[in-house]
């Protein structure tokens, strides 16, 4: 039987040029452009020390200048944290299973950044439980996060909660990560916002969004009831073919989806989604590049205030 990532890199070379892969890969290279340096002590300042480096807050305190040193990065962290609760074993709008999209995605950006020398951990679960995985390097290893992903999110497992893998990572995971969340079309509330917000201060954060299927999905041929997998409640087929009903419920998906782009707009998180495994590489390469073009955009706005000031 082949392994999951090696049908991770299938697709990928079956939905993608070999340019576009080229592209790709250059594009994970970017997101990590200026963040090469890792913070490592003060030190007192000596003539010929860029004025860039001097840290003016503890210059202030110690009353003589101090800057900073750093020490180079060989290799990031990336976290994988996906949703594996049975919300992901429904289907998604391609008619897949939103698992083995989830699987794509997460073995895409795995694969990514393995070849870039990065480690990749995995944080998986649902709105009972979240397991860790830690980071490291090698095709193995991201063998097992992929098996992790594969065997958890079933509609056996308790109910998605994203908001619980949320609060593990900052409760337990320490030092800067690039985190690549994959989970459901859900809508966040009070809480889940408030822990997405304190993870983007901590974090550099980046969304996959699995898209839902729709309300009367096909089966082979046939048409069949919609069931909400996290809550168990279905709508009957005559009920879900009803063209108000159909129009009521678009009408009510478009407002919600306004109202989930308005979240990560205004955490400053990049969100992209995706509705199958033919379309997770566009997702991804258009994901890596709104975060790319958010964290220029951030620096600038910095930058150009300290200059106003």
């Amino acid at each position: 039987m082949p392994t999951l990532l090696r049908r991770v890199k299938a697709k990928m070379f079956i939905f993608a040029h070999r340019r576009t892969l080229k592209l790709l890969d250059g594009e994970y290279g970017s997101v990590f452009k200026g963040r090469s340096l890792d913070f490592d002590e003060l030190r007192a300042y000596v003539p010929g020390d860029e004025v860039r480096d001097i840290d003016w807050k503890a210059t202030a305190r110690h009353g003589s200048p101090l800057v900073k040193r750093y020490v180079a990065v060989r290799r990031h962290a990336v976290l994988l944290l996906v949703d594996t609760g049975r919300n992901m074993g429904a289907q998604a709008l391609s008619g897949e299973s939103k698992k083995d999209i989830a699987v794509q995605a997460a073995g895409v950006l795995g694969y990514l950044a393995s070849r870039h020398g990065d480690d990749v951990g995995l944080v998986h679960g649902n709105a009972i439980e979240s397991k860790y995985l830690p980071p490291r390097n090698g095709e193995e290893h991201l063998e097992r996060l992929l098996r992790e992903v594969d065997a958890s999110a079933t509609l056996d497992a308790p109910a998605s909660g994203i908001a619980e893998q949320l609060d593990y990572v900052l409760r337990y995971l320490k030092g800067r990560l690039l985190i690549v969340v994959v989970a459901d079309e859900f809508l966040p509330d009070a809480r889940t916002e408030a822990l997405m917000r304190r993870l983007r201060g901590r974090h550099e954060v980046l969304w996959l969004t699995v898209r839902d299927a729709e309300l009367a999905a096909e089966a082979g041929n046939r048409m069949q009831d919609s069931t909400d997998v996290g809550t168990g409640q279905g709508i009957p087929l005559p009920l879900a073919v009803n063209g108000k009903v159909r129009a009521a419920y678009a009408a009510a998906m478009l407002e919600r989806g306004r109202r989930r782009r308005d979240v990560f707009h205004r955490l400053g998180i990049a969100e992209e989604q995706t509705t199958g495994s033919e379309h997770v590489l566009t997702a991804v390469f258009s994901l890596l590049e709104k975060h790319r073009a958010g964290a220029f955009t951030a620096r600038t706005s910095a930058l150009g205030g300290s200059r106003a000031g």
